[in-house]
């Protein structure tokens, strides 16, 4: 199959026959690959601006990759039967949002920092040593399975084993994001309930506060429903029903990916300043089993 990829045109086979068996669209791809561009510089101003390093190297890594991976896509629109430009765009786009991932777990804990210490089951930096390492391992598993079923595909072989690896390692992701989304639904639940009558200690007011929650939550969201899609997509295989439908594809990956990266610019650390409860962070006590029985 794959030599029959190399040598086989648009004018020579039938485009039923190519990897996607769809030639890309080159509009859809082309917008993709400049809105990922256009928002990687902005997240670096932002970055620079605001000292959150952590935050913006992940979110930089992450659209340095669907650039790539658009790229990848725009070779496979001009030969659809590229080995390379599908393998790029099959890697880059599936790795990619795992930084974003990162990007969201760094966050948690500026929120914690800068809202409420003592509503918090966790220490602000407990959810980065909690969550990055998942998402490390997430990266290991979708990167090492890309890598494996692009050498299978370029040697002839059945990719399935590199494809589970993947399917592995997103799943992994999706585990690591629901574990989150529930700590962090959690947390805000536990400030309206202990901050709730004492509004005037938030460090930033209530519209400002809703407003970064809201884009924060946002991306999340986006994020999670892209990750269960493509975990559903390579579990069909590469011959599946999912991965040949540039329409879904471009819903459920494109756009999901890039509302998330897009909403990050509010849904930012450096979108809370910093607050009373940054100020006084050393002063602030976690609630222990007997406090919270109390309550």
């Amino acid at each position: 199959m794959a030599d029959d990829y190399i040598v086989c045109t648009l004018s020579t086979c039938p485009l039923e026959e190519s990897i996607f068996s769809y030639q890309p669209s080159l509009a859809a791809n082309a917008s993709f690959l400049a809105l990922f561009a256009v928002t990687g510089i902005v997240h670096t101003i932002q970055g620079i601006l605001s000292h959150k390093r952590a935050f913006w190297i992940a979110a930089v890594l992450g659209c340095i990759a669907e650039v790539v991976g658009y790229a990848g896509r725009i070779i496979s629109h001009h030969n659809p039967f590229s080995q390379n430009g599908f393998l790029i765009q099959i890697c880059c786009l599936t790795i990619a949002p795992a930084f974003f991932s990162a990007a969201i777990y760094f966050t948690l804990g500026d929120i914690v920092t800068a809202v409420s210490l003592r509503s918090s089951r966790v220490k602000p930096r407990g959810y980065a040593a909690i969550f990055i390492p998942c998402d490390v391992v997430s990266l290991i598993l979708q990167g090492t399975g890309g890598g494996m079923a692009s050498v299978s595909s370029q040697n002839g072989e059945d990719p399935a084993t590199g494809t589970n690896i993947m399917v592995a390692g997103l799943s992994f992701q999706v585990a690591s994001m629901t574990l989150f989304i529930l700590l962090a639904l959690e947390y805000m639940l536990r400030v309206r309930r202990i901050e709730g009558k004492e509004a005037s200690r938030l460090p930033v007011s209530k519209n400002k506060l809703w407003l970064f929650v809201g884009f924060f939550s946002l991306a999340v969201i986006c994020i999670f429903i892209r990750c269960v899609y493509r975990v559903i997509e390579l579990s069909e295989g590469w011959d599946g029903h999912l991965i040949k439908n540039e329409r879904i594809f471009i819903v459920l990956e494109g756009v999901m990916v890039l509302l998330a990266v897009y909403a990050l610019h509010i849904g930012h650390p450096a979108f809370l300043g910093r607050g009373k409860a940054a100020a006084t962070s050393t002063t602030e006590t976690f609630p222990t089993v007997t406090e919270e029985a109390k309550r």
